[in-house]
Order: C-alpha cells, then structure tokens, then sequence
C-alpha cells in the first residue's frame, strides 16, 4: 500500500492507494498512515491535482479517477450511488435508499455512508439528514460543512447549509 499526506483547508488529508495506483482511502480526520505502508507521493499526482483545484474553489470532476475501495457489496453499491450526486447538491439517506431500491434502508444507507473510505471523491459530505440537518461524518461536522459551503457558493446553489 502506498500513502501520503497532502495539505488542505481542511487540515491534512492521508491517502492511500493499491501498488498499482487506485486510491483506496483518503480521510480528512487527521489519521497516521498505516506503518506498514510506503510513502510515494508519485501515484497521487493527478488526485492532488484535483483536490488542489476543488478546494481551490473550481466545480470539480473527480470521475475518472482509479479507485479500489474495499467494502461489501452493498457499501460498493451506496458508494457509486454517492458519486451521482451533482457537485453542490445534497440528498438524504432516505432519498439515497430509494435510489437504491430499498426505500425502507435509509440506516443501512448511514451505516455505509459512515465507512466510505475515500472521502471529498465519493462525496459523503452531501448526504444530510431528512430534516434537512448535518448528520454525521467521519472528518467532523466542522468539515462537512465547509465541504458543502464551498461547493454551494461554487455551484450559486440555494441549498441551505444548517448550523453555516
């Protein structure tokens, strides 16, 4: 596995990815590498490049991106359902569930949610709560909704950012 660090708004983001290069995790909560895995900042080129530009405020496509992140079948398929969501929109668990074809799974939909490991690129920042309120995420609140302000005022959504 190979990692680094890369500096952000947020604080420092840890990436990892396979030898041959998909990212596998990034996570914006401050956490050490594995020491097991080897530091190469030479396989992140393109993602820094990305996040860079996100956060340099431009609406940002992160498809195409290789990505390899391990999780059962239905995390995977919650996973892609989040890389849907437009840049600068959000929707619920309950809405994401339905999408899905199991209307009645909006916890099951949280629980996944809650263990994407590639945060920012499978944007888990623009799932919220049916009343509309910030709910969990694993980078803090703090940083869900800088994630959501920032794309918001990017995109002139009028999605209204609860506690901004």
């Amino acid at each position: 596995m190979l990692t680094t660090t890369l500096p952000s708004p947020l604080g420092p983001l840890t990436l990892a990815a396979s030898d041959g290069g998909a990212l596998t995790g990034l996570w914006t909560d401050g956490r050490a590498p594995d020491p097991a895995w080897r530091a190469d900042r030479g396989p992140f080129a393109t993602v820094a490049e990305r996040l860079e530009a996100y956060f340099g405020g431009e609406v940002v496509d992160f498809a195409g991106l290789p990505t390899a992140a391990a999780g059962t079948p239905w995390q995977r398929r919650v996973w892609a359902a989040l890389r849907e969501i437009p840049y600068g929109a959000t929707t619920t668990y309950g809405a994401l569930a339905a999408r899905l074809g199991a209307p009645t799974a909006s916890r099951a939909v949280g629980a996944a949610n809650a263990r994407n490991p590639i945060s920012i690129v499978v944007p888990c920042h623009r799932v919220i709560g049916s009343s509309g309120a910030l709910t969990g995420y694993a980078g803090g609140l703090d940083r869900k909704r800088a994630l959501l302000a920032l794309e918001t005022l990017k995109a002139g959504a009028e999605v209204p950012i609860p506690g901004a």
